[in-house]
């Protein structure tokens, strides 16, 4: 854990202060956000914040790659050069969307290239576990396809999610430590082999975020832009296949009813469940996927009544939540440890749903009902007619 731990502070660190420079080169370059209707800041914000986490990115590998703990991590296979050249060609294709709005079909295939350079140096799955129903094997011909479909996926939900300052940083950022948590465990149980890449890129994503997140955080200082969520996206992706698609058997005992490949659908449960969302909702209004709107799940907690940060922090919570639910089988098989969990997702939906600003904006509002009598009364009189009520 020593080395996971140093990995993870030069990472942060690096992070953090290259952000500052960051900020500078955006603000001269002219890479700024500015406000409209759709977006919910108020000021020109600069964008391009995941330049300083792809640079903690590399500083943190070359800092792994020196450490005699990952010697085989690094030397078994091409599986890192993979990771290092997939995450640089990804972070490229979202810096290039940030200075100039590339359209959605080029984006698509700056993703499906940086997952094919993840295929050729072979960090890919290899097979996965169905619950119940045993293990899928993938045929060479399929694994290009699920790869490219794998990095698609996660690339895009967490840049859907990335709305509200820290969102997207802080969601990664807690899912990626769980994530490490799951595989170093994993390693631990003998059903993962210790010379994986996953472990490393999950810590070094989860790291980025910590490290750029106080300049994020609300009020932002600056944006990660899709530089930084189509970077975190492929990290998240190659960290997942390589785990979830080798994990030999577990038991039922530790392992409950989970598949690996099955756990980051649960730990990033709030962004695939927001694009999952807003693909059904474009779909039904026939309108093209990757058409902009307000109605993701933090903007309908702003309409809600819920401010900037507490949005953010109920989002952060259900992330935390989710989490647990998968750590919690590794480390216990007492059915009796859930109780917290379903409790902690208990409190957070209620207050979603109950919160005192909620209420107060819930009685500020005109009852529908009396809302359009007014409106009919209005239009009676500006007819010339006449008329009494009973009181009530």
């Amino acid at each position: 854990m020593g080395g996971y731990l140093l990995v993870f502070l030069v990472a942060s660190v690096t992070t953090y202060f290259l952000t500052f420079s960051v900020i500078r080169y955006a603000s001269s370059r002219g890479a700024l956000v500015l406000p409209d209707e759709r977006r919910v800041h108020d000021r020109p914000t600069p964008t391009i914040g995941g330049l300083a986490m792809v640079g903690g990115f590399v500083v943190s590998f070359g800092v792994a790659y020196m450490l005699p703990q990952f010697h085989q991590v690094f030397h078994s296979s091409t599986e890192a050069i993979g990771v290092l050249l997939a995450a640089l060609t990804m972070a490229a294709v979202g810096f290039i969307d940030d200075m100039r709005d590339v359209s959605a079909p080029a984006k698509v295939a700056g993703q499906v290239l940086a997952a094919s350079i993840l295929t050729f140096f072979g960090a890919t799955m290899f097979y996965f576990r169905v619950p119940f129903a045993g293990v899928v094997v993938l045929a060479p011909s399929i694994v290009p396809l699920l790869t490219a479909l794998w990095v698609v996926a996660m690339a895009n939900a967490i840049n859907l999610i990335d709305g509200l300052d820290g969102l997207a940083s802080g969601i990664v950022g807690i899912a990626s430590i769980a994530f490490f948590v799951y595989a170093y465990k994993l390693v631990d149980l003998g059903s993962l082999s210790p010379t994986t890449i996953g472990p490393l890129v999950a810590i070094i994503a989860g790291a980025v975020c910590v490290g750029f997140l106080p300049h994020n955080f609300h009020p932002a200082k600056i944006f990660m832009g899709d530089t930084g969520a189509l970077f975190l996206g492929l990290l998240m992706a190659a960290s997942t296949s390589v785990v979830g698609g080798r994990t030999s058997d577990v038991s039922g005992e530790t392992f409950f009813f989970f598949a690996p490949l099955f756990i980051p659908f649960v730990i990033l449960g709030v962004p695939m469940a927001d694009m999952l969302f807003a693909i059904i909702r474009r779909t039904a209004k026939r309108t093209s996927v990757s058409t902009p709107d307000k109605a993701h799940l933090h903007h309908r907690l702003l309409q809600m009544g819920h401010g900037h940060r507490r949005s953010v922090l109920i989002l952060w919570s259900w992330t935390v939540v989710l989490s647990g639910t998968v750590l919690v089988p590794l480390f216990t098989n007492r059915g009796n440890a859930f109780i917290p969990i379903g409790l902690a997702g208990l409190g957070i939906f209620l207050f979603t749903l109950f919160h005192p600003a909620i209420r107060s904006r819930t009685l500020a509002k005109p009852l529908p009902g009396l809302k359009n009598i007014l409106k009919r009364t209005r239009t009676v009189h500006a007819r010339g007619a006449h008329f009494k009520t009973d009181g009530n």
